[in-house]
């Protein structure tokens, strides 16, 4: 979880300059959490406090109005009767890591993916990049070689896992949907040899970078068992106490008990 969020932290400043390199900085002054983080943290809570994905990202959301949510969903969070508006955007992946690190059979994270998308992102499409985010995530953890993920990822969702980042960069620009996002990003975890260079990947494809980055990150925290501690300090530097306390709860709740 904690490497989904660094990589929506590292991605925050390519959103809207994006970058076609490998070759840049981790961190600088203007990087900063996004909507991104905030649901992450908030679909964690509610795995957490057994309320549901519903209430917990809009109680957590209305805290933090300005980081940056789509238009529908600013809509969606302060309706008084709040319902999902079919969006097949990559929203709904770069929310769901919690889930991955936390359900332990393939039916569970399917269903807890949909469920986490489907208050929003009740289009097909949106519940598949969740659902697939999820699920890579767990084979990730569960000891998958990446030729299983991507064979397995590939049958499940039909998306097209053969290309490269290198033929992706060519020709890639920003989306913001789902079936547009989710395969690149898993794309920049399977070309990596590192938790760093897969968040490189995905940062430069030149695309919604922060989304690419966070999606991309879960997987790689997953796999690689770790994220560094430089990136991790970083991180923890810029969440603010009430985020990092449920990061925190979560990590000892569910993933360092699982270690």
């Amino acid at each position: 979880m904690i490497g989904a969020i660094a990589g929506d932290i590292i991605g925050s400043i390519y959103e809207w300059r994006p970058i076609k390199t490998k070759d840049f900085p981790l961190f600088d002054q203007r990087c900063r959490f996004t909507d991104d983080t905030v649901l992450t943290v908030a679909v964690a809570d509610a795995i957490l406090t057994g309320r549901s994905y519903q209430d917990s990202m809009r109680e957590m959301g209305r805290k933090y109005p300005d980081a940056g949510y789509g238009r529908s969903f600013i809509q969606w969070l302060f309706s008084d009767n709040p319902q999902p508006y079919n969006s097949w955007g990559n929203g709904s992946a770069m929310r769901v890591s919690p889930v991955g690190f936390t359900f332990n059979s393939e039916e569970e994270i399917l269903t807890e993916a949909g469920k986490s998308a489907e208050i929003t992102h009740n289009h097909p499409e949106g519940i598949r990049g969740a659902q697939a985010t999820a699920l890579s995530i767990f084979f990730a953890r569960t000891g998958y070689e990446k030729k299983s993920i991507r064979s397995e990822i590939s049958q499940r969702f039909g998306y097209n896992l053969d290309r490269t980042v290198d033929q992706i960069r060519l020709t890639y620009s920003f989306d913001v949907s789902s079936q547009g996002t989710v395969p690149e990003a898993i794309i920049s975890f399977l070309d990596s040899d590192s938790y760093e260079d897969a968040i490189r990947n995905a940062v430069s494809l030149g695309g919604d970078s922060d989304t690419l980055a966070c999606i991309t990150g879960g997987i790689a925290e997953a796999f690689y068992n770790s994220v560094p501690e430089h990136i991790v300090a970083k991180v923890r530097d810029i969440l603010t106490p009430e985020l990092l306390k449920i990061t925190d709860t979560f990590y000892l709740e569910y993933i360092t008990r699982k270690s």
